[in-house]
């Protein structure tokens, strides 16, 4: 097993987050979270709230953006670390299943990680973009 499979470091952890998310690897994806993690969808997002347990943030978030979506993707850029904070400059891409309207939107993501897993996210994001792309 690589170093980077098992490092704790705090940009490490999320990176494993965003190749798990790519790779439709919920099992892994889950394995990167705190059991008391906080996962915050921004107000206007479509799954909007607070999802707690990493079983909770995969069935309201992961799976259902997976249904409502083609190829839901976030692509990480830029990371910027302090300590156990990592901010993470991205990109969504998805083609909706709804309208067939496609998204690529830029996002910023905040992540705690302590003791190896991830204890919070927010998200912040141009949700107009993203539901536009939801609307026939």
């Amino acid at each position: 097993m690589s170093e980077f499979a098992t490092s704790t470091a705090p940009a490490d952890v999320v990176r494993r987050q965003y190749l798990a998310s790519a790779a439709g690897d919920l099992e892994a994806l889950r394995s990167t979270l705190a059991p008391d993690v906080e996962w915050t969808e921004m107000a206007g997002f479509p799954l909007a709230g607070t999802y707690r347990t990493p079983d909770g943030v995969t069935a309201h978030v992961m799976e259902r953006l997976g249904a409502d979506w083609t190829d839901w993707t976030a692509h990480d850029d830029t990371y910027v670390v302090d300590g156990e904070n990592v901010v993470v400059l991205a990109r969504y891409t998805a083609v909706n299943n709804g309208t067939g309207k496609p998204i690529d939107v830029r996002v910023a993501h905040h992540f705690v990680v302590r003791g190896g897993l991830i204890v919070r996210f927010e998200q912040f994001v141009d949700t107009a973009l993203v539901r536009d792309a939801m609307t026939g």
